[in-house]
């Protein structure tokens, strides 16, 4: 036998035996520079919206089901048990939920930390560790680590929002606990909308929250995220994001949810963005308006309650089609993760003034 055969031999054995050989697999431990499993895609409003329309008509939430929600999935994740880690990146879980008017999605809390952005329909509101928050589209909410959170629909049509998780993150760390409150909601501790009257003013903060609290505001209000980015109006757009702010928690600067980070950010009509990476991986629900997001030199078309998803490492840059109209996209990161343990970097695209070069066009389903 030749030595190749018998280093082969010696593979096959040692695979059969849990074992593993270092010297024919350095380079694919140890890598270059990171190789995402997850794959850049875009899922359509339309495909996620008849699924809950079926679901609707199926199953009742509080009755046989805790939530009526459709995640994403992403292909690149698709092989991992079960169901893909829920994964639309190696760390973040998202979904569309959707409440009917008089359903009430059980009270619960779990170690994997969740936000929601309130896509459309009113008359929606939940309870968050005894306070009852109501909330408009366009509103971010957020229900840290281990809160307890319930949600119903008191208005007269389907309300919609995006949950989402760091399930890919615990499920991958084996974390997760989850405990289902005793009654279908939560009991009420303060006042309705309680942090949000607290803090009317803006980014002033009550003395109480001078100590850092893990949740003192649950919701930020659409029409304050909407003045925030009108007041950088007055200046020129980041060449790479436009207009773009992030969600803070008000008692510590920070993040406003603990492990998952988010943004709002507006593209100017006919605004192209040039083209950088980073090591945290994103999550885009397409608020408002239409244009397109290249990534690895591939260009994926997007409109109005569209998702999308940029892995690590990915080049990607952001283009408004319209000569008339802003877009407006909602993202979550995973930043939180990667600046806690040093991991980030981020490189911009120098060639080409910046922009990519289009070798494909992304094809939906639909």
């Amino acid at each position: 036998m030749e030595p190749n055969e018998k280093l082969q031999a010696l593979h096959e054995k040692m695979e059969r035996e849990n074992l593993g050989p270092l010297w024919s697999s350095i380079h694919q431990l140890n890598t270059i520079e990171p190789k995402a499993k997850p794959v850049p895609y875009l899922w359509k409003r339309e495909v996620i919206e008849r699924n809950l329309e079926e679901a609707e008509k199926l199953l009742e939430v509080g009755k046989g089901a805790e939530r009526r929600a459709v995640f994403l999935i992403n292909p690149g994740m698709k092989d991992l048990q079960p169901l893909g880690w829920g994964g639309a990146t190696q760390t973040l879980y998202a979904a569309v939920q959707a409440v009917k008017p008089g359903e009430v999605a059980p009270a619960h809390r779990h170690t994997t930390t969740a936000l929601r952005f309130i896509m459309k329909g009113r008359g929606g509101m939940g309870r968050v560790d005894g306070e009852k928050i109501t909330f408009e589209p366009g509103d971010y909410l957020i229900t840290p680590t281990w809160t307890w959170h319930d949600h119903t629909n008191v208005g007269n049509e389907t309300v919609f929002w995006m949950d989402c998780l760091d399930t890919p993150f615990t499920l991958y760390l084996n974390v997760i606990f989850t405990e289902f409150y005793p009654d279908k909601q939560q009991k009420l501790l303060v006042p309705d909308d309680y942090s949000s009257k607290r803090y009317q003013g803006g980014m002033i903060r009550p003395i109480s929250d001078r100590k850092p609290s893990i949740a003192p505001l649950g919701r930020y209000k659409w029409d304050l995220t909407k003045k925030g980015i009108e007041g950088l109006r007055e200046f020129e757009p980041d060449p790479i994001e436009g207009y773009a702010i992030e969600y803070i928690n008000p008692s510590t600067g920070k993040d406003a949810n603990d492990r998952i980070g988010a943004r709002m950010q507006m593209l100017p009509p006919k605004f192209h963005g040039k083209a950088h990476r980073h090591v945290h991986s994103n999550v885009y629900h397409v608020f408002k308006g239409r244009g397109y997001t290249v990534m690895n030199g591939v260009r994926f078309d997007w409109s109005e309650g569209d998702f999308f998803v940029i892995p690590s490492w990915t080049w990607h840059e952001h283009v408004n089609t319209s000569h008339e109209e802003e877009a407006y996209l909602f993202s979550t990161n995973d930043l939180p993760i990667m600046e806690a343990f040093d991991f980030e970097r981020v490189e911009e695209y120098k060639e080409n003034n910046g922009k990519q070069t289009v070798t494909e066009v992304f094809q939906p389903i639909i």
